[in-house]
């Protein structure tokens, strides 16, 4: 097993949810009322009118302006024509460091000419899609497969969400067990029953507008790092139809936003055996950014099936996955098993998976960041940047908190995720939705100035750093940060 990995040190967990604690605790503070005016005539309105005026006529016929949730920034979204390396580029010609890596598939950096080439070539003999067999779905399963020794087998979707949907159903089939458990506040993509406690632990069906609660009644949350609420959970569902499986993102919901002591995954695992529900790690953003082993080989934990996202594709359509052991990828192939009996398969399709474009850039991709050794080298740049940040905090005496997990790095400005609902208090619950609307409402203020200054963000809390970048190139986006960072005021004040 490869263990060149991303993280060369481990957060201590405890640490940084006791500073989230504070920060939550805390008046909302954020760049400061007329420096963010200031933000939007001297950059925005000056010069970003391209932007400006290509979105105004797109709210016209695409709602809210874009097609997707990552792209909408205040004051109004820019328009973005080049991706190069660490650097995007918009329509009126502004250049921009890439913190958001088109939320995390990119580890060699964006749009790399290694990759390029050969879907180019592609595209001149294949073509994109046949709807038949490439050869290329081969490689790249055997690619997965032989990266991550918990995939015997392989299988492509398009997307994410997806897979998880799909890893639901497996999980049922294999053990004839009912209902879903996962951490609260994580997020597994937007099939009904997944919308169930994403963003804030304890939110349920809150987040989900538009699904009937109906659809979510086999779906529970535990909270994040507590093994003892898991299993109290789990014992309870022992009684009224068992639990088929329990989904983890394993650095953490949201991509590790609120970040786990480094053996909760071990613990997980040992009570996912002992209750007999299948382990089901969601490596949408982990896998092939910690490391060609994924996250699962860093902590030493062996799912029962991985979820895979974006980098299986390489940042091209048709990204997502779901592997793992042949007992129990089986239900999601047509046949028999070993024994000969015939088993029911999983509800699955998807016209417009594993394409041949899709597999030949993600093969490559993967050969590169194998080959480059891109994830330790991303997981080096994330650690600097995230060292620079915290004595930019200190400088200015900030009660902001960033860590990282590798080259997953986090500036948590109004710790909005950080929330949780108590539904043995529901007088708390409008406080709880109060508090975090205004402080998304500052997220959004923060990511305005950073990307003034030339710093594109994931949400103005998120960042993630990519093989593309060099220390000349991160201490220059220090720079950048520390112009914003010494500007910011207590919310009111």
């Amino acid at each position: 097993m490869d263990t060149r990995f991303a993280i060369s040190n481990y957060p201590d967990a405890k640490a940084v949810c006791e500073k989230l604690d504070k920060l939550i605790s805390m008046p909302i503070h954020s760049i400061k009322p007329d420096v963010l005016k200031a933000y939007e005539e001297n950059y925005f309105e000056a010069k970003c009118q391209k932007s400006k005026e290509m979105i105004s006529e797109a709210k016209q016929i695409i709602p809210g302006g874009v097609q997707h949730n990552l792209a909408f920034n205040y004051p109004f979204p820019l328009v973005f024509t080049k991706a190069d390396g660490a650097k995007l580029y918009d329509i009126d010609g502004n250049e921009y460091y890439d913190f958001l890596q088109a939320g995390g598939p990119t580890v060699l950096g964006s749009n790399p000419k290694v990759v390029r080439d050969q879907v180019i070539d592609l595209l001149n003999t294949c073509g994109p899609s046949t709807g038949l067999f490439h050869e290329f779905e081969y490689k790249l399963a055997k690619k997965i497969a032989d990266s991550m020794p918990t995939v015997d087998m392989f299988r492509m979707l398009g997307s994410g969400t997806e897979a998880c949907m799909v890893a639901c159903r497996v999980a049922r089939l294999a053990t004839k067990k009912k209902y879903i458990l996962k951490m609260g506040g994580a997020y597994h993509g937007w099939s009904d029953q997944l919308g169930y406690g994403i963003r804030v632990p304890g939110s349920k069906f809150t987040q989900a507008s538009g699904v009937p609660i109906r659809l979510m009644r086999d779906t529970q949350e535990f909270f994040p790092g507590d093994l003892n609420d898991l299993e109290k959970k789990l014992r309870r569902n022992q009684l009224c139809g068992g639990t088929a499986a329990v989904f983890m993102e394993p650095i953490g919901p949201e991509s590790g936003t609120r970040p786990l002591d480094k053996e909760f995954n071990k613990g997980v695992e040992r009570l996912c055996r002992k209750y007999g529900a299948l382990l089901i790690f969601d490596e949408v953003v982990t896998g092939f950014r910690i490391g060609m082993s994924g996250a699962q080989g860093y902590y030493g934990v062996e799912p029962d099936l991985t979820i895979f996202g974006k980098v299986i594709a390489g940042g091209y359509p048709g990204a997502g996955g779901i592997g793992g052991k042949k007992q129990y990828m089986q239900y999601m192939g047509a046949g028999l098993d070993a024994s000969g009996m015939k088993i029911k398969k999983a509800f699955c399709g998807g016209t417009m998976a594993a394409t041949p474009i899709s597999c030949v850039a993600g093969y490559y991709t993967l050969e590169e960041i194998d080959k480059q050794n891109a994830c330790q080298k991303a997981g080096i740049m994330g650690d600097r940047i995230t060292a620079g940040l915290n004595q930019i905090i200190d400088k200015y005496n900030l009660p902001f908190v960033a860590f990282n997990q590798g080259s997953v790095c986090h500036l948590e400005t109004v710790g909005t995720m950080h929330f949780s609902i108590d539904w043995a208090k529901p007088w708390g619950i409008p406080t709880v939705l109060k508090e975090t609307s205004a402080r998304k409402t500052a997220m959004t203020h923060m990511g305005a100035a950073y990307m003034a200054e030339g710093l594109v963000t994931l949400a103005g809390s998120r960042l993630y750093t990519s093989a593309a970048y060099t220390e000349e190139m991160i201490d220059d986006a220090l720079v950048r940060f520390d112009k914003v960072l010494s500007n910011i005021a207590c919310v009111g004040e």
